[in-house]
């Protein structure tokens, strides 16, 4: 490759590829689905469940809308669980996936541009970032409403990394990394040459494989000798 040709934009994704949240989005799910008015034990509580569980990954309005049908009680469920969410973090139930900010400063020195996405609202991916103290670990976070509301499986938040950061002149020149098949679907559609699913989150390695994942590794930790041997 000439180094107009290297996989110079690193897309990744956050809770479960860069960031060990230990399952603060079902718990945070639950907290506002009561805030509603579903009683936890019940038949409903555990169908909605599932069906977070089935999501993860997507933009968590889009979840809501989907369970909880009008926008006013979606937007209300979607407040209740940033809210939850954000407390969880504020109390230190976060961590990096071990080696993940290695990684990302390997790529990094390497003169690649690496990009956090998420599927939570700007506050809440704020409130991760400085619990871990990566506010300055990248030039450039985003979540949906970065991109036109749209989170995954949509493509937008990769090529809206794509368009600002200049990085690359192509977007088969694009790396995305993620845990969930949303992360995977997201990044075959953005045309991304390499579409790396991670076994630290929500899916395991066949069904990353089954949407689209054109590589399974162990950990983000892997991603820069992934990267290199495709470039090599």
């Amino acid at each position: 490759m000439t180094g107009t040709d290297k996989l110079n934009l690193i897309v990744l994704d956050m809770a479960g590829t860069t960031v060990a949240d230990g399952g603060l989005v079902e718990e945070a799910f639950s907290a506002a689905a009561e805030r509603l008015g579903v009683t936890p034990g019940s038949a409903d509580h555990a169908a909605k469940l599932d069906h977070v569980r089935a999501t993860m990954g997507e933009s968590k309005i889009s979840v809501f809308r989907h369970l909880f049908g009008d926008e006013e009680r979606a937007r209300r469920a979607n407040t209740a669980f940033e809210e939850a969410y954000f407390e969880l973090v504020g109390a230190g139930r976060i961590a990096p996936i071990p080696g993940a900010r290695e990684a990302i400063e390997a790529l990094q020195a390497e003169g690649r541009t690496v990009v956090l996405t998420t599927g939570f609202a700007r506050t809440t991916q704020d409130a991760i970032l400085t619990a871990l103290g990566w506010r300055d670990l990248v030039t450039l976070t985003l979540c949906p409403a970065d991109a036109g509301g749209r989170g995954r499986p949509y493509p937008d938040m990769i090529l809206a990394a794509f368009l600002r950061t200049g990085a690359v002149d192509a977007v088969r020149r694009v790396v995305v990394a993620g845990d969930t098949s949303y992360d995977m679907l997201s990044g075959v559609r953005s045309g991304a040459g390499i579409v790396a699913g991670v076994r630290t989150g929500a899916h395991d390695g066949d069904r990353l494989t089954a949407h689209g994942a054109t590589h399974v590794i162990a950990s983000v930790a892997e991603l820069p000798d992934l990267i290199a041997r495709a470039e090599a």
